[in-house]
């Protein structure tokens, strides 16, 4: 009798670390110092150990320049066949949500740039949040890639079990193919987290004679040292030593290869075509929020069962693209990179075009379709106003350097004024768009006749750029937590501190959600003895309605300048009695000066007299709400603070401002007839890694005038609005 041949099995682990455009440097260098350094290091003193890393572009670029004996670190393992190097989109996009030329383009880019600074051609790609549509294989061939990394959770939804998934597989799109391999779910909550026998013995539980099967473990570098308590648990308690020791010890049986070289040793399992996917968790947060709830409320019920396990490869939330649906500034953010796309290409058809202009405007576009900020989850994302700022400033660079491409010198010197109408917001209703040498202004007629998006190019900075607040599924677990401390419940309690971590007492006392979007030149009625705290609280009574009203519009050309004029014959709810009063605004936009001129015009259209009380909300995003670098002025003293998260109301004003030290812009205010001026912040609560925290999106600055129009009278009101940089 021969002796028993030993049960083999190989294993190929991947590491992806991303950091967004945006994020702050000290994020980057916590980031260095906890996770990627010290990974590197422990990588290297356990030469036996292969694995595939990957770095978004704008992140690598940061490491060599933060640490060149980084960049050599890495080179040297890869010289060695330690690591293997993937590639991507530069910026990290979610490739299905940018065009092809971008697709290409961004993947190009960051093969270059892996090329260069390891000497590695990659061989295969990481797709940003594991995000798969059936049409990207023909798109990522055309890349030169041979394959891509993805959650087993894809596969199991197109019906494939565990038992299947201990290899790779071949899917294709009208003939162009490419290698995917399945992600161990169960990989993914071990490592780090269990003890790294427990990863062993699940190898050992699958190995074979003849040792065919292949286990994928591919997740964030984050999570060893970054996510809560991590650093710790991997380097100074040694977890991330004793996994590789422990690899290192059965080396006999545990086959560390690399995904290429999988491709080489092994056949394919089979052909297979998934649908639509992400990891489960972004499925769930696609979802409205009152869907999650369901959704959560069905998933434990099938665990209360004891038939989750069973059959959650059947349960599976939403789809990532309706995060566009889900939130309206998202699909602001993404419709905004399409426009920008669509003008690069043309720019890029010129034949005299400046190439280093193009290639500049390119990059500022294709850094501003980096993911983050597009969608939100667990992670702060789209409610984190750093990262939509970032991605809007690369967006207006873009579009300020494709001004000077497409105009003449002349052209450029003299100014202009572009007014477009067309479906920027794919709602199906014709937006406005007005483009000039100094902002970009998105108007809505059908909703309000709002401004929505206020680029000021000097700046490099969309003055719109914030958020509506609104309720999140998680929201739930915030008020539960505080209903259980007022009940003194403390096993409860307990229970839901596993859950939830608030970074500050009373934000359930905060949460507030506003009924309209908060965009500019909204148009508000408000009844007798309306206060501050309740319109700041968007608990009021709205007595008009033009908020979302539709509004007629028509554009004259003057000589320098547009003048969009925006109307809207609607009603006055006074003591139970609809009043027709109509509104007229009119807004000039010069084709090289940075003032804008406002003009309101109200008219009585009853047959009464009416006393009125009327209101024009604008919004301005500084940024930081409480920074001292940032802060009103008025020509009146005022009290409450000046910061930009203050609220109060300061009477007689003709004159203001909202001053930004820091990024050198001043919002200059002027009123034709003094206005009462209300002020308070847009504040939202969203969920972070670090638990529950409140975040300044924007100051709301509400002028409002009361006056008595006779049968047939109009009023006007005009305010100047002019916006330097100094």
């Amino acid at each position: 009798m021969g002796k028993k041949k030993l049960k083999r099995i190989k294993l190929a682990l991947g590491i992806h670390n991303h950091q967004p455009v945006g994020n702050f440097d000290f994020v980057f260098e916590d980031a260095y110092q906890r996770a990627y350094l010290p990974f590197l290091q422990i990588l290297e003193k356990h030469p036996k150990i292969k694995l595939a890393q990957h770095y978004t572009g704008v992140l690598f670029e940061w490491l060599l320049k933060r640490d060149s004996e980084f960049g050599k670190m890495l080179r040297r393992m890869v010289e060695r066949g330690q690591v293997e190097m993937m590639s991507g989109g530069f910026y990290e996009p979610i490739l299905v949500n940018i065009p092809d030329e971008d697709k290409l383009g961004q993947i190009d880019k960051l093969n270059r740039f892996v090329k260069e600074h390891t000497g590695y051609k990659a061989k295969g790609l990481w797709l940003a949040e594991r995000i798969w549509e059936p049409q990207l294989p023909k798109i990522l061939a055309q890349t030169g890639a041979r394959y891509v990394v993805i959650d087993d959770s894809h596969f199991k939804t197109a019906g494939l079990e565990e038992k299947d998934l201990y290899g790779y597989y071949l899917t294709e799109e009208t003939g162009s193919v490419i290698n995917i391999f399945p992600i161990s779910e169960r990989l993914r909550y071990t490592i780090p987290f269990a003890d790294p026998q427990e990863t062993i013995d699940f190898l050992a539980s699958l190995a074979t004679e003849e040792g065919d099967k292949l286990v994928v473990f591919a997740d964030d570098g984050e999570k060893f040292g970054i996510w809560p308590n991590t650093h710790k648990h991997c380097y100074e308690d040694g977890w991330l030593e004793k996994f590789f020791t422990a690899l290192e010890e059965n080396a006999d049986w545990i086959e560390l290869v690399h995904f290429s070289e999988a491709l080489e040793m092994l056949l394919p399992l089979g052909r297979v075509y998934l649908p639509t996917a992400s990891y489960r968790e972004m499925m769930e947060w696609a979802l409205p929020s009152q869907a999650i709830l369901r959704y959560e409320e069905f998933e434990q019920q099938l665990k209360e069962s004891g038939i989750f396990d069973k059959y959650k490869m059947f349960v599976r939330g939403g789809f990532w693209r309706n995060f566009l649906a889900k939130y309206p500034e998202s699909n602001n953010l993404h419709k905004k990179s399409l426009r920008v796309s669509k003008k690069v290409q043309e720019a890029k058809q010129k034949k005299n075009a400046d190439k280093k202009l193009f290639e500049q405007a390119q990059d500022h576009l294709w850094a501003g379709q980096t993911n983050c900020p597009y969608w939100h989850g667990i992670f702060g994302g789209l409610y984190l106003n750093n990262l939509r700022n970032a991605v809007y400033k690369n967006m207006i660079q873009a579009e300020e350097i494709l001004d000077r491409l497409t105009h003449s010198k002349t052209e450029y010197s003299r100014g202009w004024v572009d007014v477009e109408n067309c479906d920027i917001d794919a709602d199906g209703r014709d937006e406005i768009v007005i483009e000039s040498k100094v902002y970009n202004l998105y108007f809505s007629p059908h909703s309000g006749g709002t401004l929505f998006e206020m680029d000021f190019k000097p700046a490099a900075l969309n003055l719109l750029d914030t958020m509506t607040r609104r309720p999140e599924a998680y929201h739930q677990r915030l008020l539960d937590l505080a209903q259980q401390k007022k009940k003194g419940n403390g096993s409860a309690t307990k229970s839901i501190h596993e859950i939830v971590t608030v970074k500050e007492p009373g934000l359930e006392k905060r949460l507030k959600y506003d009924w309209y979007r908060r965009t500019s030149f909204i148009d508000h009625f408000f009844e007798e003895n309306t206060r501050l705290t309740d319109v700041a609280n968007s608990e009021y009574q709205e007595i008009g309605d033009y908020i979302n009203g539709e509004y007629e519009a028509t554009v004259q050309n003057k000589k320098g300048s547009v003048l969009l004029s925006l109307s809207r014959l609607g009603n006055v709810l006074k003591n139970g009695i609809n009043y027709p009063v109509k509104v007229t605004k009119n807004i000039e936009i010069f084709a090289k000066k940075s003032i804008l001129k406002v003009t309101y015009e109200l008219e009585n259209k009853a047959a009464v007299p009416l006393n009125l009380w009327f209101a024009m909300e604008m919004n301005f995003a500084l940024l930081a709400g409480n920074a001292p670098d940032r802060y009103y002025y008025f020509d009146q003293k005022f009290d409450g603070g000046a910061h930009l998260a203050s609220q109060g109301v300061v009477p007689g004003v003709r004159k203001m401002g909202l001053k930004d030290d820091w990024m050198k812009v001043n919002v200059q205010l002027e009123f034709d007839s003094v206005a009462d001026v209300w002020r308070f912040p847009i504040e939202t609560i969203s969920q972070s890694e670090g638990g529950f925290e409140r975040v300044y999106q924007s100051s709301v600055v509400l002028p409002n005038w009361k006056f008595e129009l006779e049968k047939n009278e109009k009023r006007q009101f005009a305010v100047k609005i002019d916006i330097v940089t100094f």
